[in-house]
């Protein structure tokens, strides 16, 4: 295995930015490879058992062996044009998948590892449009089962690695940004360096930053595009705690008129504070209150299982849990909760078909 060195100037920490949201196509791709390994089982077992059967049930196993899986290799190169972010909507996404000149399209993919010759990728490469349809086709298809449902967790996930690391600029300064994207990454100005990586590499910047892209299903390593013309981007593991069980249906909207004389009109903005993220000091700003006031109020909100905090050096980064969005009507999250059995399939990658 080698090493990604990714050098930066004090132009490119300037130009480096976050994503807001998650990136519907990156949050394909890095499940995809989740369902190629048990590498990371343990951190989405829940999601796991519950997709591979919910995937046998739709009948898409077949399509996502026959499509999806030979452009998606895992701890391989895939094409780039699969990841044209950072986008936030699906459907724009995959608009810009299709829309990626046929030049391109066949250079990338003349890139893969496997043989395009007389396979769907080689009419792919050849630009025909029912194999492009079928592309989007199994995007879609693949996405509604496989990641739309998990939506809640995966928005709680990157809004709370967004938050904290916001706060590390404010109080530390920009380059800390960088310092904690993994447990396989080193941050040492101005070299960022991610070992092991699938091939040695060094990328410069040049001053053009780069994005940063927090992922739900991107475990333990980042991934960087290939081809170092292309605007910078690198994909990192979102800090999240472990699945919680979901809940019932949503309650209505609201929440002032619904939760304040049951909660107390402070403690409720404790608890709409933490929609996205916020220390302990934010809290306190963002209610009008006290940090004294504010810790008593996040340690009842905290023990009723609205929200979380979670420590990082001297910050308290409190969040809300699936439970806490519930309440206040800001997400509806899927009914049921997973079999406690395995799936009827093993892992869909070819090392387990």
């Amino acid at each position: 295995m080698g090493t990604l060195r990714i050098h930066f100037t004090a132009e490119d920490l300037s130009r480096t930015r976050l994503a807001v949201q998650p990136d519907p196509l990156w949050e394909i791709v890095c499940s995809l490879h989740r369902l190629q390994t048990r590498a990371g089982y343990a951190g989405y077992a829940g999601w796991y058992r519950q997709v591979r059967q919910d995937l046998q049930q739709a009948g898409l196993v077949p399509m996502i062996r026959e499509r999806l899986l030979p452009i998606l290799p895992r701890d391989r190169y895939f094409p780039d044009f699969l990841t044209p972010g950072p986008v936030t909507d699906l459907g724009e996404g995959i608009d810009r998948v299709l829309g990626t000149p046929t030049r391109r399209m066949r250079t990338e993919l003349g890139r893969m590892a496997a043989p395009l010759n007389g396979t769907w990728l080689d009419e792919l490469a050849a630009g025909r449009l029912a194999a492009l349809h079928g592309l989007g086709d199994a995007l879609r298809a693949y996405f509604r089962v496989a990641v739309a449902p998990y939506q809640a967790q995966i928005g709680a996930a990157v809004s709370r690695d967004r938050a904290l690391r916001g706060v590390r600029i404010l109080d530390t300064g920009a380059g800390q940004i960088l310092a904690d994207l993994g447990p396989e990454v080193r941050w040492d100005p101005p070299l960022l360096s991610v070992h092991p990586y699938p091939e040695y590499r060094d990328l410069h910047l040049d001053g053009r930053g780069i994005a940063l892209i927090p992922s739900y299903f991107c475990w333990h390593a980042p991934i960087a595009l290939a081809d170092p013309e292309l605007p910078p981007a690198l994909v990192y593991p979102a800090r999240r705690q472990r699945p919680e069980p979901t809940a019932g249906p949503a309650t209505p909207a609201d929440p002032e008129r619904r939760l304040g004389p049951l909660l107390g009109h402070t403690r409720l903005a404790v608890l709409r504070g933490a929609a996205r993220g916020a220390t302990t000091g934010e809290l306190a700003r963002r209610a009008g209150i006290s940090p004294a006031t504010t810790s008593h109020h996040t340690t009842i909100l905290r023990e009723a299982g609205l929200i979380t905090s979670q420590r990082h050096g001297n910050l308290v980064l409190h969040h809300l849990t699936t439970v806490g969005e519930t309440l206040l009507g800001d997400v509806r999250p899927r009914s049921g909760t997973p079999p406690s059995h395995p799936g009827r399939i093993g892992p869909v990658g070819a090392d387990q078909a």
